[in-house]
């Protein structure tokens, strides 16, 4: 079941939301029960077969997590050590057990039975919250509400479960334990329904019609096609922005599903093609990830402590592992590698100008930067796009005019891979992206401008505002409801 489905809108949401009035009446732990149901509902109708993973998983990490809080200091660490690598090992199966196997045959030359594993979905997200949960138990971190009802809820939330964003327990908990603290308000329904509004138009207007350029173009190319100069950055582009706006709507569609029920989860987006350089762009793209492995990997494996060189180690480790996270392929390794050598140039370029902060210098320098950064994020997406190396480096050869610059105007400039596609409509959505990546306002400035008039007009009870953002989100989330089709897959759900 898809956020952009009508079984989802039409069907779940509103038995979800009736039960939870309901509950609301009874108690917190009927909220707490309800809402867990209908999560766990949620993740059943993928497939059912994924619910006792999700299951097993919660239970374990809940009796380990208790178990560490329980113990002496030393004792606690080995049921730590035990819960990570429980966890470690359930992933590595799922999501790298064919890959192992595909990579140990091409050293050894050797034929090997490859496993047929189904990948569940949300794995890589649920086993990142629950690590956390689990070192923060041995650190005795944890928040103060940590009843199995409410654990289940924080692990199985539908809004992130199975795309993120990755769920802290300090921010989870301890609104599942305030009293009076999970119900609908008017105020959250308004927002929500906003960011909701928001990222379905995001997915369905402008990520799924970018995906039909962005799919045909590198699957010409996976096939040995080689692009000319304007296909293959049409092909890096498509995807750039295909991305930007189908993971970025799925968060604002999360955040504001969550609003609903008067739950707040973190953003996981804030402008991050507007960044100044890489480092700044990681403060921006899928922000609880890095946050994560900022504390849960790079400070563990030392952070900047102990010099310049161990520090540029651990973020090389850090986002080649990072990579590693996003999918079973030497490609996103490759990605997440190439992300860590961009920030080890940023991380000396900033000691050798000393100056630690992004954004100084004149207006033309920024701009000029932020232009840098945004050509070096985009290459780096073909890597992350691309089926093979093969692929990445035609894509690569044709951004770089290799094997089209010399055969002259005609060879460089061709189209012939866009044209069947409809070039016209391409560039256009290109441009329209560009404008909204970079001119307009993002759906968290949007949300806070909303709440900021519905604060005023509820005290002053006057504000035109409020009724003519009403009336264009109330007509976003319809053309974005009339335009879905068939409801296509967020693409963060293979990670």
């Amino acid at each position: 079941m898809l956020f952009n489905s009508y079984e989802f809108i039409f069907l779940f949401l509103p038995i979800t939301v009736l039960g939870f009035a309901v509950a609301v009446r009874a108690g917190r732990r009927y909220t707490i029960w309800w809402l867990a149901l209908a999560s766990f509902v949620f993740y059943a109708s993928w497939r059912p077969a994924y619910l006792p993973i999700l299951l097993a998983s919660t239970l374990f990490n809940f009796a380990i997590g208790r178990a560490i809080l329980a113990a002496s200091h030393k004792a606690s660490r080995l049921f730590l050590i035990a819960g990570v690598s429980g966890n470690l090992l359930a992933l590595a199966y799922f999501k790298y057990a064919a890959f192992l196997v595909l990579t140990l045959q091409n050293l050894l030359g050797t034929s090997l039975p490859v496993p047929q594993i189904v990948l569940p979905l949300g794995i890589s997200f649920f086993t990142f919250t629950q690590i956390a949960f689990l070192v923060d138990a041995h650190q005795r971190r944890l928040a103060p509400e940590r009843g199995l009802d409410s654990y289940a809820l924080f692990v199985s939330y539908f809004p992130h479960l199975v795309a993120g964003p990755i769920l802290h327990h300090k921010q989870m908990l301890g609104q599942f334990g305030e009293p009076g603290r999970v119900r609908m308000t008017p105020l959250g329904w308004s927002v929500g329904g906003t960011l909701f509004a928001i990222g379905l138009a995001k997915k369905v207007l402008l990520a799924d019609r970018l995906g039909d350029y962005a799919g045909p173009l590198f699957d010409s190319v996976s096939l040995g096609t080689v692009p000319s100069f304007v296909a293959a950055w049409a092909a890096a582009l498509s995807y750039t922005f295909q991305l930007y706006f189908d993971f970025s709507g799925y968060s604002d569609m999360a955040v504001g599903l969550s609003l609903l029920f008067g739950v707040k989860i973190p953003i996981n987006f804030s402008s991050p093609y507007r960044a100044a350089n890489i480092i700044d762009f990681w403060r921006r793209w899928h922000i609880s990830l890095s946050t994560f492995l900022r504390d849960y990997l790079y400070i563990p494996l030392g952070g900047n402590r102990h010099g310049r060189i161990r520090r540029y180690l651990n973020l090389m480790i850090t986002m080649t592992l990072g990579g590693l996270w996003h999918g079973a392929s030497w490609t996103f390794v490759a990605w997440g590698a190439l992300h860590g050598l961009y920030l080890l140039v940023n991380h000396a370029w900033r000691a050798v100008r000393g100056s630690p902060d992004a954004g100084h210098g004149s207006p033309l320098t920024r701009c000029l930067c932020g232009l840098i950064t945004f050509f070096a994020v985009v290459v780096a997406w073909v890597l992350f796009r691309a089926n093979d190396f093969a692929t990445a480096m035609r894509i690569f050869r044709g951004m770089a005019a290799v094997d089209t610059l010399a055969s002259g105007a005609a060879a460089f400039m061709s189209d012939t891979l866009i044209a069947p596609l409809g070039a016209g409509v391409l560039w256009g959505l290109l441009a329209l992206s560009a404008v909204i990546v970079f001119a307009f306002p993002n759906s968290n400035d949007i949300a806070a401008t909303v709440q900021n008039a519905l604060e005023r007009w509820s005290e002053e009870r006057q504000s035109p505002f409020v009724a003519l953002a009403a009336a264009a989100f109330g007509l976003l989330l319809g053309v974005g409801i009339v335009s879905m089709g068939r409801a296509t897959q967020f693409l963060y759900f293979q990670f």
